[in-house]
Order: structure tokens, then C-alpha cells, then sequence
């Protein structure tokens, strides 16, 4: 018994060591959901952009393939037409979302480097589906202040997905709000934080894990408490918080 416990032990350490996106401690069982699920039907622009991401040295900053999955599935439920990326690496939740959507559908995409998004930019333009999207490089708050000051902006986003800078999650919830329609939802990732979220303060951590860890945990309870909103926090990927604005 002490040996299937000390095996126990090693997978979880190593399941954390390796940094899964996925937050659950059996890595047999997330393969299981990958391989069952995930990879027969990912798109094959998709897996093309997955696996090249994969030898970016940045590659946990992806989003995992269940993940966009999900985003694609969700988009499609919502019909969304008119959507918002803050954050977008090399593209692999952009490329979801503009498989997705219609073809006259809309992605306006911010991020603060555009050499990662040229990495991906390659077989989103292969997919034929660059024409949905607006990308702009640099911070997104001052895009995102000159929006609100047009009032023509507000309420006019389908979906808005972040998955950025943690430390501003909530800078972009006091903005977001305003531009997604009522009905519209707005997905933050990675609100489950490595699982950190749960631990005590005096865990072992890794340096950026501890150091956004007070970020995420001020957003989840920030959206736990706003009234403008419905939420469902999900453990897929390393935690997605979707929130459906109602008023």
C-alpha cells in the first residue's frame, strides 16, 4: 500500500512538473479525452498550428487543444458573429474561433507581440479565414478606452475571450463589460491557475505561478460579486470562467 502511495505521489509531481494545462492529476485520463474526443475531430489547420506551437519555447503560453474545443462548440452554441480575442500567442484559441465563426464573422485580436502571431499566421492564412480578423499589436487597454468612448461600441460584442497579461484581467473586466451585449459572454482563462488558486500561501510554487496568483484570485472573487453577470467556472484547460453578462 505505502509503494502505490509513493507512486501516487511521484505522478502528481510530475503531472505539476510538466505544467499541464489540463488540471486533472490523472494524465492517463486526460489523454484518454484527448485521443477519444479531442484530436478525431481538431480541424487539421488546427493540429498543423498546435504542433508548431509546440516547439516554441513559450509553448505553455497556448491554449490546450480540449480547450479550444470547447471554445468552438461554444461559439457555434452562442452563434456569434462579432467577436474579441485579447491575448492571442500564435493563435491557436484565434484559429478556433475563426473556424467557428461565419464567414463574414468578425475577431478583433490584440496582442503586444506580433511576431508570435506570425508564426501562426501562416495556416490561418492557409485555412482561409485571415479575412475575420483585425489584428493589432500593443497594450489593448488604450484600444479598448478609445472603444468605450464611442458609445456606438457598447453592447455590440458576441463573445470576448482574455487570456493575457493576468494582472490586468481586471482592468479588462471593468472595459469588456461594457463592449459585450447583454446575453454576450466573456471567457477569462487560466482562473483555476495551475491549481494554485486552492493552495495554501507557503506552497511550493514556481516564481510566475506565485507571482499572478493574487491577480487571478482578486478576478475570481471580483466575478463572483458582480451582479452585472451569471458565471460558471470550469476545469478545462488550466481553468476557464465564462460570464454571461445579464444586465
Amino acid at each position: 500500500m505505502a509503494e502505490n502511495g509513493a507512486a501516487q505521489e511521484n505522478q502528481v509531481a510530475k503531472h505539476q512538473e510538466v505544467g499541464h494545462k489540463s488540471l486533472l492529476q490523472s494524465d492517463a485520463l486526460y489523454q484518454y479525452i484527448l485521443e477519444t474526443s479531442v484530436y478525431p475531430r481538431e480541424p487539421e489547420p488546427m493540429k498543423e498550428l498546435r504542433e508548431l506551437t509546440a516547439k516554441h519555447p513559450w509553448n505553455l503560453m497556448t491554449t490546450s487543444a480540449d480547450e479550444g474545443q470547447f471554445l468552438s462548440m461554444l461559439l457555434k452554441l452562442i452563434n456569434a458573429k462579432n467577436t474579441m480575442e485579447i491575448g492571442v500567442y500564435t493563435g491557436y484559441s484565434l484559429l478556433a474561433t475563426a473556424l467557428a465563426l461565419p464567414d463574414d464573422g468578425k475577431i478583433l485580436a490584440m496582442d503586444i507581440n506580433r511576431e508570435n502571431y506570425e508564426i501562426g499566421l501562416p495556416v490561418i492564412q492557409k485555412a482561409g479565414v485571415a479575412h475575420k480578423i483585425d489584428f493589432r499589436e500593443g497594450p489593448a487597454l488604450p484600444v479598448l478606452d478609445l472603444m468605450i468612448e464611442d458609445k456606438n461600441n457598447h453592447g455590440t460584442y458576441d463573445f470576448i475571450f482574455v487570456d493575457a497579461d493576468k494582472d490586468n484581467y481586471i482592468n479588462y473586466h471593468k472595459r469588456i463589460i461594457e463592449l459585450v451585449k447583454v446575453g454576450g459572454v466573456i471567457g477569462y482563462d487560466n482562473t483555476l491557475w495551475n491549481g494554485s488558486v486552492a493552495a495554501p500561501p507557503d506552497a511550493p510554487m514556481r516564481k510566475y505561478v506565485r507571482y499572478y496568483r493574487d491577480f487571478v484570485l482578486e478576478l475570481n472573487k471580483a466575478l463572483a460579486a458582480d451582479p452585472r453577470i451569471e458565471i460558471c467556472m470550469l476545469p478545462v484547460g488550466d481553468g476557464i470562467t465564462l460570464c454571461r453578462r445579464i444586465s
